[in-house]
């Protein structure tokens, strides 16, 4: 009995174990990918900021439809917006309204 335990116990720290590594080994991979881009996030930041007419909330470097993107959300008056910026170009390549991002009065008072 105490070896089935032992070996039940010894499962599930080796898939913990596992889970761990290949999670930090994702986010690792995740960050390093933008060291391939050719434009810094500054530069894609201004570049979403000037094409929108708004100041940036937001960015991050992502991957979208099979290739990494600059993704930046950039507020305008009362609207929100996401904008895609190519990492290699620098140009704007989407920008779309974000509704999600939209004060629906469900927010916690500050």
């Amino acid at each position: 009995m105490k070896h089935i335990v032992k070996l039940v116990v010894l499962s599930v720290l080796s898939a913990a174990a596992i889970g761990t590594a290949f999670a930090a080994k994702s986010l690792e991979n995740d960050a390093l990918a933008v060291t391939a881009a050719k434009v810094s996030i500054t530069q894609a930041i201004a570049a979403a900021e000037q094409h929108v007419g708004g100041k940036a909330s937001r960015a991050e470097y992502e991957r979208a439809k099979g290739q990494y993107v600059f993704d930046i959300e950039v507020v305008k008056d009362k609207n929100v917006m996401d904008v895609e910026v190519d990492p290699t170009s620098g140009k704007v390549i989407a920008a779309v309204e974000d509704k999600n991002d939209h004060d629906d009065h469900h927010d916690r008072a500050d």
